[in-house]
Order: structure tokens, then C-alpha cells, then sequence
């Protein structure tokens, strides 16, 4: 068996990257991370995100084996998403994500702000050329 080739379009472990790279997918595990929630928990947490694009995702991450769906026979129907086990191990690294996002916004933000003004980031201009 060869080593997996994320570069690969076929390989199978770029379909995964393709999924957990989507901004609803980890939005969606951030949320279930927490606790447990119903559909519209989830769309009322997530904003912006439609009906169909929660839907999408949640059947995608479910297929993956990443989120757990429970069906109660109530009037009308509660469904109910959660993590799986192999979900709960994914979410540790979205978790570490959103940390380093949060730790360094405002050092990306100021990065933005230099690139949308022409300026050359300070690493890059104290670069001697090749």
C-alpha cells in the first residue's frame, strides 16, 4: 500500500482536508465541541449560514463519520447532532486553530492592513534578494 498524497486530487485524504478546510465544517465542530444541539441551535449559533449549507455540512461530517444524528419521534421530529468519538478527536485540533487565530488577529489584521496599503511585510523587506 502507498503512502497517502494529499497533493493528489484523488487521494482520498484530500477529500477529508477538503472538508475540515470548509469554514461551516468547523464552525459546525467548534459548536458541537461544547455540547450537543439541535438544527436550529446550530444555525442560530453559526450566523449567516442558510438552511441548506447547515444541512449540506451536517450530512458531509456525519457521512465522515465526524457527527453523530439522533432522531426523536416527537411532533414535530427533534434531531439532535453531536460529536463522534473520531469527531471528538478532530475538534481537539480545530480547537488549537481557533486558539491561534485568536492569539494572533491582530497580527494578521495588521498584516492585511499592509498588504491592502502596498506595503511589504517587515520580514520581507529586511530580506536580502537571491
Amino acid at each position: 500500500m502507498h503512502r497517502p498524497d494529499p497533493f493528489d486530487a484523488k487521494c482520498p485524504t484530500r477529500q477529508v482536508l477538503d472538508r475540515i478546510g470548509d469554514r461551516w465544517a468547523v464552525l459546525i465542530l467548534i459548536s458541537l465541541e461544547q455540547r450537543t444541539m439541535r438544527f436550529n441551535e446550530l444555525r442560530r449559533r453559526i450566523e449567516a449560514i442558510s438552511q441548506k449549507m447547515l444541512s449540506q455540512t451536517l450530512k458531509s461530517l456525519e457521512r465522515d463519520g465526524l457527527v453523530n444524528r439522533k432522531v426523536f419521534a416527537t411532533v414535530p421530529v427533534t434531531v439532535e447532532y453531536s460529536l463522534t468519538p473520531l469527531g471528538r478527536t478532530l475538534s481537539q485540533t480545530v480547537h488549537a486553530l481557533t486558539l491561534w487565530a485568536e492569539t494572533h488577529i491582530g497580527e494578521v489584521a495588521q498584516a492585511q492592513q499592509r498588504y491592502d496599503q502596498g506595503e511589504a511585510a517587515p520580514e520581507t523587506a529586511t530580506t536580502p534578494p537571491r
